[in-house]
C-alpha cells in the first residue's frame, strides 16, 4: 500500500496530464485526476466538488492517506470545500499541498513509491520547486538549476565534511535521451533509503526534481560525492546506473 494523490486541476487535460507523467516514475501509486468540470456537451474549464470528492475516495484505496495537488485559486477552494464534508477520521488522512502541481506530483509520486508516510509524501510536494538561473542557461536543452533561495546552485543537500567514509566518482551518460524525468526518478528511489548524504553535480542525490533540474544529456558527465556510512554503496548503485544507460537505447 501506498500514499495516493489527487490532481485538481481546471482542465481536464492538464489532469490528466500530469498522472501519466506521475505514473511514469510511480507505477504502484494511485493516482487521479480531478480535472474540470462538468457541463453542456461535457468537461469545461473549471472545477467540480463531485470529482475531487470521488478522486479523494478512489486514492484512499492505498490506504496510508491521500495528498491533494491543484493548480489555480479556485481549486484550492474547491479543495477545501470537499476536505470540510469528509468525517473527521477521512479528513486526518487526507493532506491538502501547497506546491506547484507538476513539480510537486512527480516528486510526492516519487516518494509515494518508495513506501513514504502521507506527510513524507507531502513535504516532497511542497519542496520540490527549483529555479533556474538564466544566467547559466546553455544551448539547446541543457541547464544548471538552484533551490530556491540558496545563493549557491549546487549548496543544497551538498555531502557534509563531518566524519564518515567518503567516496565518489565520474561517468559519462551513455544514454540518447541523458538524465531525463525516469532516470532521475530511478536514481532518487534507489538513493532514498541509503545513510549517506550525496550530491550528483551538486545537487541532493535523492531529489528527483534537482536531479532533472541538471539538464544532463548523452554525452555529459555525471559526477557522485557521498559521505556517511553507505556512501561506497550510493556511489556503486549510481555508477551501474549510468554505465548500464538506465536500460535505455545509446
Amino acid at each position: 500500500m501506498s500514499v495516493g494523490l489527487v490532481i485538481v486541476s481546471h482542465s481536464r487535460k492538464i489532469a490528466e496530464g500530469v498522472v501519466e507523467l506521475a505514473a511514469q516514475m510511480a507505477p504502484d501509486v494511485v493516482l487521479v485526476a480531478a480535472g474540470g468540470a462538468d457541463g453542456d456537451g461535457g468537461a469545461r474549464i473549471g472545477t467540480s466538488f463531485d470529482r475531487v470528492q470521488a478522486g479523494i475516495e478512489e486514492a484512499s484505496g492505498g490506504g496510508d492517506g491521500v495528498v491533494v495537488l491543484t493548480d489555480l485559486g479556485s481549486a484550492v477552494m474547491t479543495a477545501e470545500m470537499v476536505l470540510e464534508f469528509l468525517e473527521p477520521d477521512a479528513r486526518s488522512a487526507v493532506r491538502l499541498a501547497q506546491a506547484a502541481l507538476v513539480e510537486g506530483a512527480v516528486a510526492a509520486a516519487v516518494q509515494a513509491q518508495g513506501g513514504s508516510s502521507l506527510d513524507e509524501v507531502l513535504r516532497a510536494a511542497e519542496g520540490a520547486v527549483v529555479s533556474i538561473r538564466p544566467e547559466e542557461l546553455e544551448p539547446f536543452v541543457s541547464h544548471a538549476a538552484a533551490a530556491p533561495g540558496s545563493e549557491a546552485a549546487g549548496s543544497r543537500g551538498a555531502a557534509s565534511s563531518g566524519d564518515g567514509p567518503r567516496a565518489g566518482g565520474s561517468w559519462t551518460l551513455p544514454n540518447e535521451m541523458g538524465l531525463h524525468a525516469r532516470p532521475a526518478a530511478a536514481l532518487a528511489a534507489g538513493l532514498a533509503d541509503l545513510d549517506a548524504e550525496i550530491t550528483v553535480n551538486g545537487v541532493d542525490g535523492k531529489s528527483v526534481m534537482l536531479l532533472m533540474s541538471l539538464g544532463l544529456g548523452q554525452g555529459r558527465t555525471v559526477t557522485v560525492e557521498a559521505s556517511g556510512p553507505d556512501a561506497q554503496a550510493a556511489v556503486d548503485f549510481v555508477g551501474q546506473a549510468v554505465e548500464s544507460g538506465f536500460g535505455e537505447p545509446s
